[in-house]
């Protein structure tokens, strides 16, 4: 498979002085063991990180530690790098192995990795300026919308009691009430200190939750 430098150029609005990088950054191992992407993937990777984790510093000045990171982890994860991926149309420009001569569109870690092997290619051909106002750009409508991102209740008393006591939070599960094809969970919690609350759910994870909400509410975090 020979790959259009210019088209992809084109598609993706950016001109590479090393055409080569370029190249690399689309080839995935399966065409060649020596010459591909993983390398670039690794550095794009990083940089996304350092790009989105300083966006988010800004963004959100007041916020907390927990929020940010929850908030970053979304930003960066896999399926929204091939979200990105599939925005750019990088699935018909990755140069692979007979083994994966089709690519499908469910194939989610090869366009990802694919999109961060291209961002590290930027950052090599032109620096840092240059991949970030291209990150930006292209996570700009992942960016707006990290800002319904929120904690959950499980997840601030977890928090909140390993920073404090250096202990997770106890939870108890009761013995299901009501009929089999529609049950109601009770679970207790409790942290260091605290009173027990106790909560009710469709479904253990539910129960979990709602108890939590509780404590949390009690406790004022």
């Amino acid at each position: 498979m020979k790959i259009n430098t210019k088209i992809i150029e084109s598609n993706l609005k950016i001109n590479f002085n090393n055409k080569k990088l370029l190249i690399q950054s689309l080839t995935h191992k399966s065409y060649s063991e020596k010459y591909n992407n993983e390398k670039l993937e690794f550095l794009g990777d990083r940089v996304i990180g350092l790009v989105i984790s300083k966006k988010l510093l800004s963004l959100y000045p007041n916020e907390n530690e927990g929020v940010i990171d929850k908030k970053f982890s979304y930003l960066v994860n896999k399926k929204t790098c091939a979200l990105v991926g599939r925005q750019l149309n990088l699935k018909n420009f990755i140069k692979t192995g007979n083994s994966l001569r089709y690519l499908r569109s469910n194939d989610e870690k090869i366009i990802s990795d694919c999109c961060e092997s291209i961002i590290g290619a930027l950052y090599l051909d032109q620096g840092y300026s240059a991949a970030e106002r291209f990150i930006l750009k292209n996570w700009d409508s992942f960016l707006k919308k990290s800002v319904i991102t929120r904690i959950d209740s499980k997840t601030k008393l977890q928090e909140f009691s390993l920073k404090k006591f250096k202990k997770l939070p106890i939870y108890k599960s009761f013995k299901p009430t009501g009929p089999n094809h529609n049950p109601i969970f009770k679970v207790q919690v409790n942290i260091s200190n605290s009173k027990k609350y106790f909560g009710l759910g469709k479904s253990k994870k539910l129960a979990e939750q709602n108890a939590a909400s509780k404590l949390v509410k009690s406790l004022k975090i």
